[in-house]
């Protein structure tokens, strides 16, 4: 069958590059959509053409469906691809495409509608005969139901949004006196990211490793795995660094788990490539968690060991191939380490850190892969994911793919704004993870937020940190006693330092005047999702006081003292700055 003259891609950033490199090597013409905010971003300048859809916000733009039908239909494109987030996983839209007569690059829509719903996809698995973690596979509908269930399958128990994904509506509940708050705040956020508040309960596995099965099928009934993927160390059940193989997977559990996820795929007539995740206990017991109906971030571990190209792969599945290979010829060579580098603050417990990026420098060499949708002078919005770019290394066994790894790491050049780099350095170092454990406990530990500072080398530049965006850099060399030194001057230009010093000395007034007054400032900007106090309210020390999201992530913001409520100044759906003023909190 022909392939396509032209594919629109539904996204940003560089999962849209990435889908663009692929589609060349076809010779497929590339479209880009992008939104306002996103003019001068990377992808728009890679694409063959590219189509204005909307404001900044995901709702005017990214995910507006009809305004990216209309950008296909202006450009002549004749399938879509939706990357990941936004509209990848959004049957409707999947369906939609048929609808109009473009070519969905992706499964069916009434697979992406079973696999959607979580709790679906739970009673479907478990009719199937795979392994699901304990729990119920119907709605829960009350707090006084979760500590019922509690009880019954022992504490702690996880409250988890039905159509969740990535960590979003999903509750960790040690005891009773928490069921209350954690089931209001799973179903807010269901609401916010997925429009649909429903939950569900299951069993909590202590320290688990995450593990996920890589899949690939076609319109002819062909169904094969490509391996597993670990994704055990994460922030707030958020992924941050991915490897295949597993530490833990030998090859009669690789066997198993391949199966697992050959048939779950099969439950559902599955097309294109897709993801089985699962959760590995410490006793060996293996449990289907959800099935992601879409490529991976985390793809590119498993392209390095296999040395197939995934997103060609659904490009020849939609056009209606055959998958090429067959099970018995899959082959893993070697491991692969992708660590994902985030715009966000370590020390401040992994907040986003939106901003401008002054200088970048991409590592490479031998085994080094990256992929990316900034340069310098691009800036990270907290409108989307603080996703700056993901660094990929291959290595011919685990040891040395990590030691791969810390040298592009210290090849990585980010400036402007801070960053995993550290974090990574640090983790990737410590002997939990040379020894292949789960690292349980360190990555949000205080430990590793004070180590990471340490080897962070995109710091912010002091005063530029304060608003320069253009930036002068002179280099020059010293010999001290013969021997070279390398010294880098960065100035601000003129205009842009005189911003800095008047931001400086504001954001100096206001932090004075807040301490002075015992404010409660916001440590983001964002969007304010839930305020948990009123005016006049008496709050103990660390009590939520409201929760604002920023970059796709929810944060708590806590009373750092008690006392009395005073001056709320903020309310649900309002926007918030990094250091406005929350509520005053004074003692009696």
């Amino acid at each position: 069958m022909a392939l396509f003259s032209k594919v629109l891609v539904a996204n940003r950033g560089e999962i849209a590059i990435r889908v663009f490199r692929t589609l060349r090597e076809l010779g497929i013409g590339t479209v880009a959509v992008y939104s306002e905010v996103d003019r001068e971003a990377a992808h728009v300048a890679y694409a063959d053409e590219a189509y204005l859809i909307g404001e900044g916000p995901p709702s005017e733009s990214y995910l507006n469906q009809e305004r990216i039908f209309e950008a296909a239909r202006r450009a002549g494109a004749e399938a879509i691809h939706p990357g990941y987030g936004f509209l990848a996983e959004n049957a409707v839209f999947a369906r939609a495409c048929g609808e109009r007569g473009v070519v969905w690059i992706g499964p069916p829509p009434e697979a992406i509608e079973a696999m959607g719903s979580k709790i679906e996809a739970r009673e479907r698995m478990r009719a199937a005969g795979v392994p699901i973690i304990p729990g119920v596979t119907e709605p829960v509908g009350s707090a006084g139901e979760v500590r019922r269930l509690g009880e019954q399958l022992g504490w702690p128990i996880a409250i988890k949004a039905s159509a969740g994904g990535g960590g979003k509506g999903l509750k960790l509940v040690r005891g009773p006196d928490e069921a209350e708050r954690a089931f209001e705040s799973a179903r807010r956020e269901g609401e916010a990211y997925f429009s649909d508040p429903t939950v569900y309960v299951e069993r909590y596995l202590e320290d688990p490793r995450h593990v996920e099965v890589q899949v690939l099928a076609d319109a002819h009934g062909n169904v094969i795995h490509l391996g597993e993927r670990d994704c055990t160390i994460q922030r707030r059940h958020q992924k941050l660094v991915e490897e295949t193989p597993s530490p833990a997977v030998d090859e009669a559990l690789r066997e198993r788990i391949g199966a697992i996820a050959v048939e779950a795929a099969r439950a559902v007539s599955y097309q294109s490539a897709g993801t089985i995740e699962g959760l590995l206990s410490r006793e060996g017991e293996y449990f289907f968690l959800e099935m992601n109906t879409r490529i991976q971030v985390e793809h590119t571990v498993t392209e390095m060991v296999t040395g197939l190209d995934l997103v060609r792969e659904q490009v020849l599945i939609a056009a209606g191939e055959r998958i090429a290979l067959r099970q018995e010829d899959v082959r893993l060579l070697g491991h692969a380490l992708e660590c994902r580098i985030n715009a966000e603050d370590v020390s401040s417990g992994f907040l986003p850190a939106p901003g401008t990026i002054l200088r970048y420098r991409e590592p490479s060499g031998p085994g080094v892969r990256v992929d990316s949708g900034v340069v310098a002078g691009s800036e990270i919005s907290p409108l989307y994911d603080p996703m700056i770019a993901k660094l990929i290394v291959h290595g011919v066994d685990r040891e040395h793919a990590r030691r791969r790894m810390l040298r592009a790491l210290d090849e990585f050049v980010v400036e402007g704004v801070k960053t995993l780099i550290g974090f990574h350095k640090a983790l990737l170092m410590h002997p939990c993870f040379v020894e292949g454990a789960t690292c349980r406990g360190l990555v949000e530990s205080e430990w590793m937020a004070s180590r990471a500072a340490e080897l962070e080398n995109g710091q912010p530049l002091g005063a530029l940190d304060a608003g320069a965006t253009s930036v002068r850099e002179a280099v020059r060399a010293i010999e001290v006693e013969g021997r070279r030194f390398e010294v880098r001057l960065l100035r601000p230009e003129p205009a842009f330092a005189e911003l800095a010093r008047r931001r400086r000395e504001r954001t100096r007034g206001r932090t004075s005047a807040a301490a002075g007054m015992d404010a409660v400032v916001s440590p983001m900007q964002g969007t304010v999702l839930a305020v948990e106090v009123a005016d006049g309210d008496e709050v103990e020390a660390g009590q939520v006081l409201c929760v604002v999201e920023a970059m796709k992530m929810e944060n708590e913001v806590h009373a750092h003292r008690t006392g009395r409520v005073s001056e709320l100044s903020v309310a649900p759906g309002e926007p918030v700055k990094t250091g406005q003023v929350i509520c005053i909190i004074s003692a009696d």
